[in-house]
């Protein structure tokens, strides 16, 4: 089976997520801070009279935080019914990827599943990972818009 994903670039490795749980892909817009929220909360920004809650994906992903410029991009993703915004360097493509060329994500020491990924994919020359945005929302709490 054929999934449709959109690839793109965070601290210099290239992630994709399903393109079905893709809103639509913004320019870079300054966000406003809040208090209280976790690390990786970057802020929010109005989309269309609606607060839409921000993440800083490399921040959530346990690297450095990023330096957003307007080359950055914001990518609002659907994930149970809630819109987020993730900060990523850059867009790349959308591929078309068989669902049997998905490979589980390596283990970290003792039988640990490396969170946050669905799998890895062989793609050309390079490794894509596939995030699993539910893993991704669900394990940190942070607000999110409706």
């Amino acid at each position: 089976m054929l999934r449709e994903l959109i690839t793109f670039e965070v601290a210099g490795q290239i992630f994709a997520l399903d393109i079905m749980a893709i809103r639509e892909i913004r320019a870079w817009t300054p966000v406003t801070p809040m208090p209280r929220v976790p690390h990786y909360v970057a802020g929010v920004v109005n989309l269309r009279g609606t607060v839409l809650p921000v993440v800083d994906l490399a921040a959530r992903l346990g690297w450095a935080p990023t330096e957003a410029t307007p080359r950055h991009a914001i990518i609002v993703c659907q994930v149970n019914g809630q819109s987020q915004g993730l900060i990523v360097d850059s867009v790349s493509d959308i591929i078309a990827l068989n669902t049997e060329s998905l490979q589980p994500p390596p283990t970290a020491g003792q039988d640990e599943v490396m969170p946050f990924l669905e799998g890895l994919a062989a793609i050309e020359d390079h490794m894509v990972m596939v995030l699993d945005l539910q893993a991704l929302s669900a394990s940190g709490e942070h607000p999110v818009a409706a």
